[in-house]
């Protein structure tokens, strides 16, 4: 059994993942961010070798957050789709022919930088495609972190990871969830994504992925400060609710 996390935000119960997700029992609905999908197919396409299995693998991990959440909604926090190029027949194939077994879940994507250069999902994959925002009781979901008064923001985007050292020197970088007074940022999904150190503001709570696990970590080691955007005037036409 996956070691959880359980923590309270904006009066809610959500649960932190090891396969770096956020489930909200209350609404029964499920949040990744940066599945990035056909990522390895546009290196392939570039002449670059790489690992032909993460489209699989990361489904098959949706599907067991899916079942274990009890989930009915899942939210898509930008970038499901990587470029253009990594629009390949078998990397498509394989996720029309999950989205064909999924078609009882409300799914929602909320486009990020990627999809809207690789272009929307099929209308046959019955996804409800947002472009900026999507409302639901006390938050909202984004692509891009950013403030919204009176709210709490949840997004993706910028990939989040800390460097964690031993004593004696040694050190690995981890994904982590990062949670603040505003907004929360989850680390990517995808199994085949890069990642960028973060920087805390004042407030801020760090939970690391590890094999299985997450757990709550301090680091004296900041290296990046996100930026955090305001939005005003385009919710209404650019956004959706849950």
């Amino acid at each position: 059994m996956a070691a959880v996390v359980n923590i309270r935000c904006a009066g809610e119960e959500l649960i932190l993942w090891p396969d770096r997700a956020v489930s909200w029992p209350r609404k029964r609905t499920l949040l990744v961010a940066d599945p990035h999908f056909g990522k390895p197919a546009t290196f392939r396409n570039a002449g670059i070798p790489v690992p032909e299995n993460t489209t699989a693998a990361d489904l098959a991990r949706l599907d067991a957050l899916l079942e274990m959440t009890s989930s009915t909604t899942l939210v898509i926090l930008g970038d499901f789709l990587h470029a253009k190029a990594g629009r390949a027949e078998p990397t498509m194939n394989a996720l029309g022919s999950w989205c064909e077994a999924h078609r009882h879940f409300k799914i929602i994507l909320i486009m990020g930088n990627h999809d809207l250069k690789a272009g929307q999902p099929p209308l046959c994959w019955n996804f409800e495609i947002v472009r900026e925002a999507c409302r639901a009781g006390p938050f909202w979901f984004t692509h891009i972190p950013c403030v919204i008064p009176g709210h709490y923001v949840i997004g993706g985007h910028f990939h989040p990871a800390i460097a964690l050292r031993e004593r004696y020197g040694a050190g690995l970088r981890a994904p982590c969830f990062c949670f603040g007074t505003q907004r929360a940022i989850l680390p990517a999904f995808g199994s085949f994504t890069g990642t960028s150190p973060v920087q805390l503001e004042v407030g801020d709570r760090l939970f690391a992925v590890g094999e299985g696990e997450v757990m709550e970590v301090q680091t004296k080691n900041p290296l990046k400060r996100f930026r955090l955007l305001p939005i005003a005037g385009k919710l209404g036409k650019n956004s959706s609710t849950l």
